[in-house]
């Protein structure tokens, strides 16, 4: 097993670790930013071709911007675009048409059209928006792992293509072998979740630490009875809110490992 340091001090011996990737692994916030605001666009514009007025359309808009959590700062790291899937996201928006117009199919139509479109121009996304981008930090710290053999995957809301082009993109299929997307059940925050993509890496929960960036993350893996529940600030312009951890990670350099039979000698 390899001791955790965090600035230097153990915080616990384990044999792999669990990572969230958006806000965690990847700097997310701006590409999330620029997709919810085509999201927005999009929905202004279809509402409109559907006969909505002016007056309605400003509801929806306002509505939307709040349950987003998108805010003149930025995104908000504990809101619904930071941490639900898209699924989540496609529901919540539909939700909201049908607040103002009660009527539940013709809502969850219309925001399939809108997510559509927007996912379609999301696609062209320039590179300084780019959805894959490592937070500082994080190749050493993968890399760290790797070498002493302890296992790593992947537990997230994006799909399975979503994590698998970002395991591409930054040239990590090595490293990482398994990971939980949403698709596959159950999805997090459920706990067993992690029980789940522990028993696919032959890693028992409690031999295992998970490091995520919302309390959801925090709850979830607390729940399921990892050893070690790291909460990470540093993904967001906005730090998450975060409580119940364990311990907490502000920049990802604070990580170093150590041989748990060395600790033990010391002692």
């Amino acid at each position: 097993m390899q001791e955790i340091l965090l600035k230097g001090y153990p915080i616990g011996s384990i044999n792999g670790i669990l990572f969230d990737k958006d806000g965690t692994l990847v700097n997310s916030e701006e590409y999330l930013l620029y997709l919810s605001r085509l999201r927005l666009s999009e929905a202004k514009k279809k509402l409109k071709e559907y006969g909505y007025s002016e007056d309605k359309v400003y509801s929806i808009e306002q509505l939307l911007y709040k349950a987003y959590g998108i805010d003149t700062n930025g995104i908000k790291p504990n809101g619904l675009v930071a941490i639900a899937s898209s699924k989540d996201n496609l529901v919540s928006t539909a939700t909201i048409f049908c607040l103002i117009n009660g009527d539940w199919s013709k809502s969850f139509k219309i925001a399939n059209e809108v997510f559509s479109i927007a996912s379609k121009k999301a696609s062209f996304v320039d590179s300084s928006k780019k959805k894959n981008k490592l937070l500082p930090g994080v190749k050493s710290i993968i890399r760290k792992s790797y070498k002493r053999n302890i296992k790593i995957g992947i537990i997230s809301n994006d799909t399975r293509d979503g994590i698998k082009s970002f395991l591409k993109d930054n040239k990590l299929e090595k490293e990482f072998i398994h990971f939980w997307s949403s698709e596959d059940f159950p999805p997090k925050p459920n706990p067993q979740s992690v029980k789940e993509i522990c028993k696919l890496m032959d890693l028992h929960v409690s031999e295992c630490a998970l490091i995520g960036d919302s309390n959801a993350d925090i709850e979830m893996a607390r729940n399921s009875g990892v050893k070690i529940a790291l909460g990470y600030t540093g993904g967001w312009k906005q730090s998450p809110s975060l409580y119940e951890y364990h311990h907490l990670i502000h920049h990802w350099e604070d990580l170093n490992f150590q041989d748990s039979s060395k600790m033990n000698f010391l002692k």
